[in-house]
């Protein structure tokens, strides 16, 4: 991998770690995403991480949370409102970039989702996490997904 591709997913990985951050903060919340955004846009970190990347995850998990949770829920073993706030986050996160960001491979995204909960989530999130969005990417993502059968992996307009 070039340095410039190796640069690129280091900015790509902290946006998806403040995206995280921030999805949590306006799930607990309820505060207005661009109030969020300014206040992540402050942090010393931010200059580290992709800011596109991190807007679009911001604002259009929110914007298409029903598509997005749709996505996951039929692979739940319990009420969504169960799930721990962080790795629900994540999850909505996570099935947003299978949804929408067919150019991201889907193992690509499962793998960073898994190592964010690894860092943020309950003890054994990961397995749980890893296994919901296995399920999901089997289901959107059928072309590249060796086990996949459903649908396009496209949002509606």
């Amino acid at each position: 991998m070039s340095h410039s591709g190796s640069s690129q997913t280091a900015l790509r990985t902290r946006a998806r770690r403040l995206a995280m951050q921030a999805l949590y903060q306006w799930n607990m919340s309820g505060n207005n995403l661009d109030d969020i955004e300014a206040q992540f846009l402050e942090d010393e970190d931010f200059t580290k991480a992709d800011k596109e990347y991190f807007h679009e995850l911001l604002h259009q998990v929110p914007a298409r949370l029903d598509e997005v949770e749709a996505a996951f829920t039929p692979y739940l073993d319990r009420p969504l409102k169960e799930i721990d706030p962080v790795e629900r986050a994540l999850l909505r996160m996570a099935s947003y970039e299978l949804l929408a960001r067919i150019d991201i491979p889907y193992k690509v995204i499962i793998n960073e989702s898994v190592n964010l909960t690894k860092k943020f989530g309950a003890e054994q999130a990961y397995k749980y996490i890893n296994g919901v969005l296995d399920k999901t990417a089997q289901s959107l993502r059928t072309v590249e997904h060796p086990k996949g059968q459903g649908g396009s992996g496209l949002l509606k307009k």
